[in-house]
């Protein structure tokens, strides 16, 4: 979330930002409502300050007998006791607003951040590795899991409808082996530190992280019901939970209403989970196979640091996200996002695109992992802090990153190793946690 006081020091600085974004000035409109606040907080403020006073003058008047000044005083004690709640509410109202609007304004860019509206404007940044050449047509990761008996779409539409997926033997095994090997080589050799977070959060915490108020129809809900009597009827008390899109949500949330010894930073922090997306605003993209899925596995990468040392972080994130593919040695190209494709809550973002060969016609980049610097975007929101040398308390910068999307990485090495009988080859670096299996054919 914004910080009204930087839009009121730097308004036009504000709307350039917005505008790289695509979206209209709104510094302007955001003025008058923190205008419209501070003056009800005042206004409140100088009640409660004069109700004081005068509850003192009463006593004073008393002792020297006024009684007519003390009559009068204590009326106009009444008197405030009867607009000060008025006056508190409206000064309630008011900053519940600008809250209200401010949460809804996404990140803005960093100045080295390309311009663009969409994808169309993303820089490539480097490329890692070549093209494989086959003597045969690569086939889709469907085809071939299909063929193999082992990737079954029939079977999860009918326990949970479409974009879901069942899968067995030797690519769920597979699938296992490729979160376990990220998760061993983050924890292992990038120093983070493996979580098993909770998969349902409440609304405050999908909040810190950007999903409220904006995406609420791209997350799924649970809702926990409870039957409430009542003198003529019963009613139904709802709570609802959301189910994690990323893990990102509940990682960067453990620093929230938190004050963090500044030694403590960078936290860096991984956890393999299942993640669930809803994706109502995606409808009719990535249908076939699972490139899309409202249900995946992801390894996930969150950094919280201080402000001096977040674009660095962001480097080294991008790099152990990277390592991940080139030890399964994939083929990928890294991309820098311009501002008009950037996540709500970024600044900066880094994609990892894999090549996959069965993509397309003859072959197409896929996004693997996406890595982000927050800023303080996201520590405002959760109230997350730390404490330097010098005792002040100050925002976080939070950090995001796949390291990587599982099921990506699954279907990169179907078609990357697939062999011509329609078998897949298991990458030397995933073998010992097949038991020693190099190939998946078909029973």
């Amino acid at each position: 979330m914004h910080d009204i006081k930087a839009i009121r020091d730097n308004p036009q600085a504000f709307d350039a930002g917005l505008a790289r974004r695509g979206l209209k000035p709104m510094s302007a409109a955001l003025l008058a409502i923190d205008e419209k606040r501070r003056e009800a907080i005042l206004a409140s403020e100088q009640a409660q300050a004069r109700r004081n006073a005068a509850s003192k003058e009463i006593g004073d008047a008393k002792k020297a007998k006024d009684e007519a000044r003390a009559a009068k005083l204590m009326a106009e004690v009444a008197e405030l006791k009867t607009t000060m709640p008025e006056l508190e509410a409206a000064a309630k109202a008011a900053d519940e607003e600008l809250t209200r609007e401010l949460s809804a304004i996404p990140n803005i860019p960093f100045d080295e951040v390309p311009d663009g509206v969409d994808e169309h404007g993303n820089v490539q940044r480097h490329v890692y590795g070549n093209k494989r050449n086959y003597s045969f047509a690569p086939k889709l990761h469907d085809d071939l899991g299909t063929a193999l008996g082992y990737m079954d779409f029939e079977a999860a539409a009918k326990l949970s409808g479409a974009r879901f997926v069942v899968l067995k033997k030797g690519l769920a095994r597979l699938e296992r082996a490729i979160g376990q090997f990220m998760l061993d080589l983050h924890t292992t050799e990038h120093g983070y530190t493996e979580i098993n977070p909770p998969l349902l959060v409440r609304n405050e915490v999908m909040f810190g992280t950007g999903q409220l108020p904006k995406f609420e129809d791209d997350q799924f809900w649970a809702i926990k019901g409870e039957l409430l009597a009542a003198p003529d009827h019963e009613r139904l008390k709802t709570e609802r939970l959301g189910l994690i899109p990323t893990a990102e949500v509940s990682l960067t949330n453990l620093a929230r209403e938190s004050i963090l010894d500044e030694k403590q930073l960078p936290m860096r922090l991984t956890a393999l989970t299942p993640c669930f997306r809803a994706e109502a605003g995606a409808a009719g993209r990535d249908t076939r196979g699972m490139i899309r899925q409202h249900q995946f596995t992801k390894v996930e990468l969150v950094s919280i640091t201080t402000p001096e040392m977040s674009k660095n972080e962001l480097e080294r994130m991008l790099s152990c996200a990277e390592q991940v593919l080139q030890k399964l040695d994939l083929h990928y190209r890294v991309m820098t996002l311009c501002a008009g494709d950037m996540g709500f809550s970024s600044q900066k973002t880094y994609d990892i695109e894999v090549w996959m060969p069965g993509q397309g016609d003859g072959g197409m980049f896929r996004e693997i992992s996406s890595c982000s610097v927050c800023g303080d975007f996201q520590a405002r929101r959760m109230d997350a802090r730390s404490r330097g040398p010098d005792g002040k308390p100050r925002f976080v910068h939070t950090l995001n990153g796949s390291g990587t999307a599982v099921g990506r990485a699954l279907i990169a090495v179907m078609e990357t190793y697939q062999q011509e009988d329609g078998s897949i080859a298991v990458p030397d670096v995933l073998q010992p946690y097949m038991g020693g299996l190099n190939v998946i054919a078909r029973d």
